[in-house]
């Protein structure tokens, strides 16, 4: 029973690991390439092929290592990457509030309203 138990556990880990990596692979692919140059990362290129590869482990070779490794690059990539594409503003809407001021903060202004 502590068998099933744990192995229940290890698949609710391991699909999470998944679908995080599969939203991880979704918004790489909507941001352009200029944005990563801009930002100064890594290509495009690079990280849908490494975001990829981390889908397609954590899909058919379930080898913990791997998987970890590839939950590093998902972190590494919404954590560092995913930032800096949003300051430069390089994707279709994500990141980005149309309009407003430079004073706006996301509830309203920080002028007070004026």
């Amino acid at each position: 029973m502590l068998m099933t138990a744990f192995g229940g556990l290890m698949w609710l880990i391991f699909t999470a690991m998944l679908a995080l990596a599969v939203v991880a692979f979704v918004v790489a692919a909507l941001y352009r390439e200029d944005a990563y140059r801009a930002a100064g990362k890594q290509s495009k290129g690079f990280w849908l092929i490494i975001l990829g590869v981390t889908v397609a482990v954590n899909l058919l070779v379930p080898m913990l290592f791997l998987q970890l490794a590839g939950l590093v690059a998902t972190i590494v990539f919404f954590v560092d990457v995913r930032p800096a594409l949003q300051h430069v503003g390089g994707g279709r809407g994500w990141g980005r509030r149309r309009g407003g001021s430079s004073s706006d903060g996301p509830y309203g202004p920080y002028n007070g309203g004026r």
